[in-house]
């Protein structure tokens, strides 16, 4: 008998590139998304998507009808600067939507489940001392959204002792690929393709010289499955190891999009990282897992997506 996952955030950019490679490799899978950042076109013709708010009750309902295998939890609210804004309405989407979640897995008794948390290792280790950030590195977020996600993580031992669910908490590098949203961490990967790709000028905020963590989302897709087969409990960055600077993306897609123009700078925002690389060596020790498309690579693969996507 095959079996069964439950994507949350199955339309949005990550979660889309997880249903296509479940599906792929023969699972039955079914989505939870609200659709308010999500894209039906993203996923596959005929997917069973229930276009739902994660805090909603029926999520309890579409746990208990399909009897997860193992549940992938992407759904969130990521924008930084609405956390800021608005903390409560941030926690309540990011620790009320996964209390609401797990408790529908909780009244599922003792039926065994694998739950994959997504966050970010970014925001989570806010600016450490020393690069790349292992897993040991003290957390330290910076935001409201930083925050949030973390605190989900402390629920996770915890309801692996109230129901015996299995755990791996994900701490994502800047994801970027084909079907990124511009408004997600690494965004800056679609700003400037789309722009660049439309003839349009681009500001960088700051001196560019911020540098970041990319991998390419198949290959974040790929530690999440690997994770998801396994036993193996606890964090495991999802990164590199290499920080990339702003201009350094810009350079190489303006290569690509063959952009001739400059980029205007600006002033730095507040409550932006300035560095972060992540040690991805416990999931390589593990479970065998490294990046296995380069930044070069990756960045024209993103590129070529977004030109068929340009009218």
């Amino acid at each position: 008998m095959g079996k069964t996952a439950l994507i949350t955030g199955a339309a949005g950019f990550i979660g889309s590139h997880l249903v296509d490679r479940l599906v792929s490799d023969g699972y039955a899978v079914v989505g939870i998304d609200d659709l308010s950042s999500g894209k039906q076109a993203n996923l596959p013709d005929q997917f069973d998507l229930r276009v739902m708010d994660i805090r909603d009750p029926e999520v309890r309902d579409v746990i208990a009808e399909i009897r997860p295998d193992f549940v992938f939890h992407l759904a969130a609210q990521i924008s930084v600067s609405v956390s800021a804004r608005e903390p409560q309405l941030d926690a309540d989407v990011n620790i009320g939507g996964a209390l609401n979640l797990f408790e529908g897995i909780r009244a599922l008794g003792d039926k065994p489940i694998k739950v994959v948390y997504v966050t970010s290792g970014g925001t989570a280790y806010g600016e450490p001392k020393v690069l790349p950030a292992d897993e040991s590195t003290t957390t330290h977020p910076l935001s409201p959204y930083g925050a949030s996600k973390l605190a989900v993580e402390t629920y996770l031992p915890i309801y692996e002792r109230l129901c015996g669910l299995e755990y791996s908490i994900v701490r994502l590098a800047n994801i970027y690929g084909p079907r990124q949203d511009p408004h997600g961490e690494a965004g800056v990967v679609a700003i400037f393709a789309r722009a660049m790709l439309g003839g349009k000028l681009l500001t960088i905020f700051g001196d560019g010289n911020d540098e970041r963590d990319y991998v390419y989302v198949g290959d974040a897709v790929e530690a999440m499955v690997k994770l998801g087969e396994n036993n193996e409990t606890g964090p495991f960055n999802i990164g590199s190891g290499v920080g990339t600077s702003t201009n350094r993306i810009f350079e190489i897609l303006a290569q690509n999009c063959g952009h001739d123009a400059d980029a205007v700078h600006g002033p730095a925002r507040e409550g932006d990282i300035n560095r972060i690389s992540l040690d991805a060596t416990r999931i390589e020790k593990q479970l065998g897992w490294v990046p296995q498309v380069s930044l070069e690579e990756g960045l024209k693969s993103t590129v070529n997506w977004f030109r068929l996507q340009t009218p």
